[in-house]
């Protein structure tokens, strides 16, 4: 009211909650987005059955499949989701890490909130002991290099643990290292490992077991023409953009004949073109043909008498991939094609995986892009395959590029939260309450690793203490057996997994709780899919 009128400055319909209401609002969805994911922590968390709105079914414990799947509709819960999607992008693994830190964080704030401690006053703490938690963070790390393989491998099992594939964890975490020592540079002093570098391709049939890792390349198409040999060795292969067969004309033409001789010399010329491209591929030398348009089917006839493996309509993320393995320079035109241009492996074949007929080109001598073929018995299986073998060269990659791991199972969040209790001593004013809750928001892990595996809790929790008190940085929670103990030989993480679950929880929590007002417009749209009130709870 402005002398005894009322001022309109929303928008009939919109929703506003400040002050303590709009803070509970954030803290009930923040807990609803970090206990949907809290149960699946873990070698003994549960998994989730996620059904989307077409009917598809998605079994999984995955954070970052979780979420995607996720149909969040809560704005803090979109932003604890997008954290989860920065920890996936950056690291390929500990998403439910960070989604349950960040939940954490805001449940702790909530307590100190209740004791009137002002919300900038947390977040200045809350920033000061992660900061101190990222320096402890390095300092309790260890070196890893290509040539410690038996580190690396456990690297990737800890990643496949909590997977439904983690009774093949051992023999997936060899081909997840084999695969990344292969594709992984040295740039300058330093190693970087790039994803995009290493083909997954997903078959059903035969068992998990039967997975392999194939140091070329596979393509989905096989050899076009039925009389081309299904095995060459060695390859020298020719890798050509443009089409090897008589371009369209790119407008409307209209040719007429009127006598045959004319149509004998129209289908002659066409014919003789057709001829001098494949002339110039044989000439090369090549005897393996990738094309990423069109070959017509008089040109295969020439090719297969010419003893050339041929394949058309080869997508060019595979053209660009076969580059790098074999070596082959990527050619606009066949015409163009030399001897330098060709590439090399040592054997290009046909051969039948599941019900289809791909091209795999192997053993290429100096592979710097490799494929991982995955199998399973049944797609659901396959694809929970694939999301564990995308985590698992991740973490590799990490560990290699960053030189340092530290231990996983909660070791490392129970020694940052002592160490973050002892440098809270030493802070002067309220800032220490928001360190020491820091403090026991890192502690969630263990503790929820403890509770998933059906142990008590609280007494992990104070063996753990004790023990790291005692200086046994390694000591996290077997969960396999129950227990705590020493767990720095079986469970390992990069570095940057931690550093980047504190810094995005951190930021995120801070954000919000610096809010005080939250001003929802009206949505358009009836009561499905979208519709409903923004602010409302998480449902899922």
């Amino acid at each position: 009211m402005l002398a005894g009128q009322p001022v309109i400055l929303l928008r009939e319909g919109t929703e506003r909650k400040s002050g303590e209401d709009a803070f509970r609002d954030i803290l009930r969805a923040a807990h609803a987005m970090a206990d949907s994911v809290r149960t699946t922590l873990g070698p003994r968390g549960m998994d989730k059955m996620l059904v989307d709105s077409s009917g598809d079914v998605v079994i999984t414990n995955d954070g970052a499949t979780i979420v995607k799947q996720m149909e969040v509709q809560h704005p803090a819960a979109k932003m604890l989701a997008e954290v989860a999607r920065a920890q996936d992008l950056e690291c390929g693994d500990g998403t439910k890490t960070s989604v349950i830190l960040a939940g954490e964080l805001l449940h702790r704030a909530e307590e100190l909130l209740d004791e009137h401690i002002h919300p900038t006053i947390i977040v200045q703490g809350y920033r000061m002991a992660a900061a101190r938690a990222l320096e402890e963070l390095a300092s309790i790390g260890r070196p890893v290099g290509r040539t410690d393989t038996e580190t690396l491998r456990a690297i990737a099992t800890t990643a496949m643990m909590s997977k439904g594939v983690a009774a093949h964890r051992d023999p997936l975490a060899e081909l997840a290292r084999r695969a990344v020592d292969e594709v992984i540079e040295t740039r300058g002093d330093r190693l970087r490992f790039d994803r995009k570098h290493l083909q997954m391709v997903r078959r059903t049939g035969g068992d998990v077991r039967d997975s392999e890792l194939i140091e070329g390349h596979l393509l989905e198409q096989p050899a076009l023409h039925p009389a081309m040999p299904k095995v060459v060795e060695p390859a020298r292969i020719a890798l050509v953009e443009g089409a090897v067969e008589v371009k369209k004309t790119e407008f409307s033409a209209e040719i007429r004949i009127t006598e045959a001789a004319q149509l004998s010399s129209f289908v002659e010329e066409e014919s003789r073109m057709v001829q001098a491209m494949v002339d110039a591929v044989v000439q090369s030398g090549a005897n393996v043909l990738i094309v990423e348009k069109g070959i017509d089917d008089v040109a295969a006839e020439h090719l297969a008498k010419a003893g050339v493996y041929a394949v058309r309509r080869a997508k060019r993320s595979d053209l660009d991939l076969l580059s790098r393995a074999s070596g082959a320079r990527l050619v606009a035109r066949a015409q163009d094609l030399g001897p330098g241009d060709l590439g090399s492996a040592g054997r290009v074949e046909e051969r039948k995986i599941g019900e289809d007929r791909v091209t795999l080109v192997t053993r290429c001598p100096h592979a710097r892009s490799v494929t991982l073929l995955l199998r399973g018995g049944t797609e659901h299986v396959v694809e929970e395959v694939e999301r564990s073998m995308v985590d698992a060269v991740s973490v590799i990659g990490l560990a290699l590029e960053d030189g340092r791991v530290v231990t996983g199972a909660g070791a490392a969040a129970v020694e940052l939260a002592a160490r973050l209790r002892d440098y809270a001593l030493g802070i002067g004013g309220r800032e220490q309450m928001a360190v020491e809750a820091f403090a026991s928001a890192l502690e969630v892990i263990p503790l929820t690793l403890a509770e998933n595996a059906g142990m008590d809790r609280i007494d992990a929790l104070i063996e753990l203490r004790r023990r790291h008190k005692a200086g046994e940085v390694d000591v996290g929670v077997d969960v396999l057996r129950s227990r705590v103990g020493p767990m720095g030989a079986v469970a390992l993480e990069p570095i940057r997994v931690g550093r980047q679950a504190i810094e995005g929880a951190t930021e995120t929590a801070t954000m919000l709780l610096r809010i005080d007002d939250v001003i929802a417009a009206k949505r358009t749209g009836g009561a499905g899919r979208g519709g409903g009130p923004p602010t409302g709870g998480l449902e899922e």
